[in-house]
């Protein structure tokens, strides 16, 4: 995961969804790419573990909009938000769990 520059928010109108009180895993996923799947739990297992950390599942073809905003080019695409919804971190591909963890330590 590689660190963002902080200038870019996402609030609960781009997510259709709530933030998280501490943080907010942004999963951008199409409905064929097997990665998306293991992305999916990885990123749940550690919203379930860290209080105030929620998980949001977008699908790149519904949220187009989003994908050029942000320049998502593949699937799965995971931003992790602040508790204010900048972002702080980004990566491309199925991140390790230790990997979203050591990520959501730069945005608490």
């Amino acid at each position: 995961m590689r660190a963002h520059d902080g200038q870019s928010r996402l609030g609960e109108s781009d997510l259709g969804a709530a933030l998280g009180e501490r943080a907010t895993l942004v999963q951008f996923s199409t409905a064929f790419c097997q990665p998306c799947r293991a992305t999916r739990r990885t990123l749940a297992d550690v919203a379930a573990m860290v209080d105030g950390v929620v998980h949001v599942e977008l699908d790149a073809e519904e949220r187009l909009a989003l994908v050029r905003r942000f320049g998502i080019v593949r699937t799965p695409t995971v931003l992790v938000l602040d508790a204010a919804g900048r972002i702080v971190t980004r990566a491309a591909g199925a991140p390790r769990k230790a990997d979203v963890i050591a990520a959501l330590g730069r945005a608490v």
